[in-house]
Parts: C-alpha cells; structure tokens; sequence
C-alpha cells in the first residue's frame, strides 16, 4: 500500500476555485487509479474524479466542466482542480489510490462553499 498527504482544503465563496493535492509515498510503483471521492454530512461518500494508469479520466456528472484531475509526470500525485464551486460540492474530500490488490484513503480535508 501507500501513505498518502493531502493538501488544499479550505473555505471558499460561491464561485471561486482550489486546488487539492494527494502526494503517495510507498508502494507507488503498482498505482493503477488514482481518484477523489467526497462524503457530505449525512450522505454516502462518492466518487467525484478518477484518472487511470494509462490516462483516462472518469467525473462524477455532477462536476464535469467544473473540476479537472490531472496527476504529475512521475504518477505519485494527484491534484483535483475545483472551479465555480457551488454549495453543494462543501464536503469533506478524500484521495484514494489503488492497484489491482490494494486501495489506500486520505485523512481527507475540508472543503466548504459559502453562499
């Protein structure tokens, strides 16, 4: 498995952007997906962004055309690009890696949207 840091969580009014991150350390040589989910008070965590080995990308409909994922060229980080945010994306957000045995989660880091 891998540890995994993230960063960039935070306060923001309606509209505005952040950026989170998710550094692994480890195991990263058998990453398959790398991916953010989200769980809002009272509700299930789901899946909000992914992005495969090979590069493909998958988003939740709910933030497509608003949030990008990318990860850097030596494939340990993940970062999450959230634009015109909206209340309802405020949650607690979550990195999680995995291989083809393996899935590790984020401590997960705060992200709320004002109104």
């Amino acid at each position: 498995q891998v540890h995994l840091v993230e960063s960039g969580g935070g306060l923001v009014q309606v509209g505005g952007s952040l950026r989170l991150s998710c550094a692994a350390s480890g195991n990263v040589a058998s990453i398959n997906v790398m991916g953010w989910y989200r769980q809002a008070p009272g509700k299930q965590r789901e899946m909000v962004a992914s992005i495969i080995s090979g590069g493909t990308v998958k988003y939740a409909d709910s933030v497509k055309g608003r949030f990008t994922i990318s990860r850097d060229n030596a494939k340990t980080t993940v970062y999450l690009q959230m634009n015109s945010l909206k209340p309802e994306d405020t949650a607690v957000y979550y990195c999680n890696v995995s291989s083809v045995t393996w899935a590790s989660w984020g401590q997960g880091t705060q992200v709320t949207v004002s109104s």
